[in-house]
């Protein structure tokens, strides 16, 4: 039976892109979409990038459409990849290949003209889907009827697609957690747990973009769940072992129910523990970038916040300390205590002390100390290290006050504490 995508791709139907699928199949030459887009649609996704494979080689693909007028960059010619912009929007554009020689991280490739060489070459059947320009989707190895079972399968041997790429582990985990329903296939999570110690060959940037995907799904935690029941999750996430994924449960459920938005940060940290010294070897080994990695930090260090905390104290060590590390630690509180005030009164009281105390600290604008160096000086004092002593006093007297005390009454004090 013939499956079309007709009818459901409005991207199918910009005319830029059926310029562009023209111009590389004239001549006995061919072109489909492939991968995601095709994927996504047969699905109800979202599409957001239009791949497209051709029997055109590079240098063809590149002649053929700045004759059409389009502007072209040599993403990855050597790998046969050209950016093609028609219309304003990037499609990539691959020529058919076969990969004649691989290492785990890259692979040689030839070019060739088998639909049937290229498509086994992906990794997964869902991913190796094509569609001709009018909608037609050519399947040469199953995904349609894994999508429709919401099953991800590798094609061929997992073994051997596993081996020819690494980060395909990776990606196993983080395609179910988007696509998949049920068990994981049994022969891909075998093939995963196999060949776990392959992700030491990765480069840290390659891992942490993959984890940072599979984090962001609707729902992550079935697959957390099984990567960890495959030792993946420790191989790629060693600060998690003994330590649990159970937390991510509630921060899902959280999200959904009070709107939050996906944020694969905040589920990174409730599933490795505070403790600023591994949070900083995690960041170093699979080099966050440095927002990434500060707001780990002050994640950790953050100390925890009791839900009958009053809002006054909250105030005091948000002002002495970060923000953001406060509102993930509330956040991560209220997620997990939310799991049990369906059947207890006293976790019921707790979640509504939390939810005060994020709302209060969402809202909560860092006050500007009123005093300065030169208002010291004004008052006589000479600069050094009395003067500094005396800033910091009256910064923590304004701070334990509330912040109530104001500039004239600081001033009063400062003067005072000048004459001793």
């Amino acid at each position: 039976m013939s499956v079309s995508i007709a009818g459901r791709a409005d991207w199918l139907g910009d005319k830029h892109l059926q310029r562009l699928l023209g111009v590389l199949a004239e001549g006995g030459e061919e072109a489909r979409v492939a991968g995601g887009a095709v994927r996504n649609t047969l699905m109800g996704q979202a599409v957001a990038d239009i791949d497209i494979a051709t029997t055109c080689l590079p240098q063809e693909t590149v002649r053929r459409a700045e004759a059409e007028g389009f502007k072209t960059v040599p993403t990855g010619i050597e790998h046969g990849t050209i950016t093609v912009i028609a219309g304003g929007k990037p499609y990539e554009i691959t020529t058919l290949r076969a990969d004649i020689e691989t290492d785990g991280r890259r692979a040689r490739v030839s070019f060739g003209r088998d639909w049937r060489l290229d498509a086994e070459r992906r990794d997964f059947t869902i991913n190796a889907l094509y569609a001709e320009a009018d909608g037609t989707v050519v399947d040469l190895v199953g995904g349609v009827a894994d999508i429709e079972a919401r099953r991800l399968r590798f094609i061929g041997d997992p073994e051997a697609r596993i081996r020819e790429d690494y980060l395909r582990i990776l990606r196993f985990f983080r395609f179910f957690a988007w696509y998949g329903e049920g068990r994981p296939d049994a022969e891909g999570l075998k093939a995963c747990a196999r060949l776990k110690d392959g992700l030491a060959q990765l480069s840290a940037e390659r891992i942490w973009s993959e984890l940072k995907k599979l984090l962001s799904a609707p729902d992550p935690s079935r697959a957390l769940l099984w990567m960890r029941q495959a030792s993946v999750l420790t191989a790629a996430l060693p600060e998690s072992e003994k330590w649990g994924i159970d937390a991510i449960h509630g921060l899902t459920k959280a999200e959904k129910d009070l709107g939050w938005a996906t944020d694969p940060m905040l589920r990174l940290e409730a599933i490795v523990p505070p403790d600023a010294t591994r949070m900083k070897t995690l960041a170093e080994r699979l080099r966050l970038s440095t927002g990434e990695a500060d707001r780990l930090r002050h994640w950790a260090v953050a100390t925890a916040v009791a839900s009958r905390t009053t809002e006054g104290e909250l105030a005091k060590r948000l002002y002495r300390g970060d923000r953001q590390g406060f509102v993930d630690r509330l956040r991560l509180a209220l997620a997990s205590v939310r799991m049990r005030a369906a059947e207890d009164n006293d976790a019921l009281l707790e979640a509504g002390g939390f939810s005060r105390l994020l709302a209060f600290a969402l809202k909560w604008e860092k006050p500007l100390f009123p005093l300065k160096g030169a208002d010291l000086t004004a008052l006589g004092a000479t600069p050094g290290p009395k003067l500094g002593e005396i800033l910091k006093n009256l910064e923590a007297e304004w701070i334990e006050a509330g912040f109530a005390l104001d500039r004239g009454e600081l001033l009063d004090r400062a003067a005072k504490a000048l004459e001793t």
